[in-house]
């Protein structure tokens, strides 16, 4: 799609869920549409091609929920990264989406001292024609060192859809991480998320940050670690990883939010290796599930987990059955 192809000009459609009650127009507006600039999203608004059920209203005028906005604006090349021939394992592809599973250690989209080598780069070589997408067609991330499923829209219809969809949180995301502690049960993590205060790079768990919930059970309990299924409920940056620090039980080899390294009391040599070596977070996006934007059917889409990951499991097993019966704790 280039600037002079008619169907750069694209009305969208959507419809503004319950949770946005209150926000302000061009806030609900940026939930709605991330791939757009604030300031972009508000020039529509003053420019009357953002419209609130068919009428002009201002940005700072509230939203209550149920309308419907209109955006009818023209849309130019949004991506400019270089294509690179990166090999990627797609576990599903169709016309309107793209689904594949990023490998721990790509970066997912090009930045500073990153330019290469990234996702975006990637995708761009397999289809050119996700360069007039924002961000490639990336409706949501993964942190670099976290592997797993992640869909990419190829049309902006389907970019559209998918982000309501995240929007109005009815994409189901589940996880597998491997935290430090034998915990007994699963539980909720409701705590708000923000930057940190003093370091930039990180976030934290702060009083009048935006909300947060991860959903988390115990799939495999070990000696002194636990394998968790993490739900998202809200996908803000580092979430999981964040709520399981401030749980005190932290994703085994997080070089942010893990601190020093703590072996298990008499852990096997073979243990002892496996998490001296795992030098990334323990953090797998193990299953997608989305309505998919044009047939309106269910998608559901899973990653196997990773070598690493399935290796360190294995080591905690072995671990934990040479200390059964033997009293041998943390």
């Amino acid at each position: 799609m280039t600037d002079s192809d008619p169907d750069d000009s694209i009305p969208r459609s959507l419809r503004v869920p319950e949770t946005l009650a209150g926000r302000r127009f061009d806030a609900a507006l940026a939930e709605l549409f991330p791939e757009f600039s604030r300031s972009r999203l508000s020039g529509w608004i003053k420019a009357g091609d953002a419209l609130l059920d068919g009428r002009q209203v201002r940005p700072r005028d509230p939203v209550a929920g149920g309308e419907t906005v209109t955006l009818d604006v023209v849309l130019e090349e949004q991506t400019h990264d270089a294509p690179e021939d990166i090999p990627l394992t797609v576990l599903h592809e169709d016309a309107e989406v793209l689904v594949i599973d990023k490998p721990a250690g790509m970066v997912v989209h090009p930045g500073a001292g990153n330019r290469s080598g990234t996702l975006v780069n990637a995708l761009l070589h397999r289809d050119p024609a996700l360069s007039a997408l924002p961000r490639a067609g990336i409706v949501h991330r993964l942190d670099k060192d976290t592997s797993g499923v992640m869909v990419v829209a190829r049309t902006v219809q389907a970019h559209a859809a998918l982000v309501a969809q995240l929007s109005a949180r009815k994409v189901h995301r589940q996880y597998l991480a491997i935290v430090v502690g034998a915990l007994v049960s699963g539980g909720t993590a409701d705590a708000p998320i923000d930057r940190h205060p003093r370091d930039r790079l990180r976030m934290a768990v702060r009083d009048g940050g935006r909300d947060a919930v991860t959903h988390f059970r115990v799939r495999e309990r070990f000696r002194a670690h636990t394998a968790l299924e993490c739900r998202l409920e809200t996908g803000r940056t580092h979430q999981i990883r964040v709520h399981m620090q401030h749980l005190r039980h932290p994703i085994v080899g997080d070089p942010m939010y893990g601190g020093a390294l703590k072996l298990p009391k008499a852990a096997t040599a073979e243990l002892a290796a496996a998490l001296r070596g795992f030098r990334r977070q323990a953090l797998h996006a193990e299953t997608l599930e989305f309505v998919h934007p044009r047939s309106g059917e269910p998608l559901r889409v899973g990653a196997p987990v990773p070598e690493d990951m399935q290796t360190l499991m294995r080591q905690l097993r072995e671990d934990t059955k040479a200390h059964a019966g033997t009293g041998t704790g943390r």
